[in-house]
Parts: C-alpha cells; structure tokens; sequence
C-alpha cells in the first residue's frame, strides 16, 4: 500500500465514523431492558440492574474454577457494548 492509498482510507473512515455492530445471534447489554437476565458467550449469567455507559449487574453463575467464583459472583461494572445471547 501506498501512503497515499493510506491517508485516503483513513479520510474516508474518519469522515464515515464507526459504527460497532454484535455479532450475528446477539445483541448488546445495553440494548436488554432493565431487570432481565443475560447470558454472555463465556458462560456469565446475570440480572441488568443498571444501564448507562456501564452496566451494574448482578452476576448469579460464571464458568470460572470454584475458587475463583466467590469474586465473580454478585455487583459488579461492566461494558454496555458487552454482547450477550438474544
């Protein structure tokens, strides 16, 4: 590639924004109406209880060694964009 070809694709890229989409099967955390349940790929299962730019929820089960679980478990903060299963 050329650094014009470059500065080009970068112009138009800049000028277009970037737009994020879930992949197909699912759909973002923050688009789930306050007080359902989620699942996410990783196997994390939750209640939204929140929904700003970050998401407070309640973590009920996780695929994670049992003695890892305990911190897992209950509130916590994560990303709205964080795609979950339809």
């Amino acid at each position: 590639m050329t650094t014009n070809t470059i500065e080009r694709l970068t112009k138009k890229a800049l000028e277009n924004g970037f737009e994020a989409k879930p992949a197909p099967g699912l759909m973002y955390l923050g688009d789930l109406p306050i007080g359902k349940m989620f699942e996410t790929p990783g196997g994390t299962r939750g209640v939204l209880i929140e929904c700003e730019i970050n998401a407070k929820v309640i973590v009920l089960s996780v695929e994670v060694a049992s003695e890892d679980r305990q911190y897992y478990l209950g509130k916590h903060l994560i990303g709205a964009e964080t795609e979950i299963y339809k």
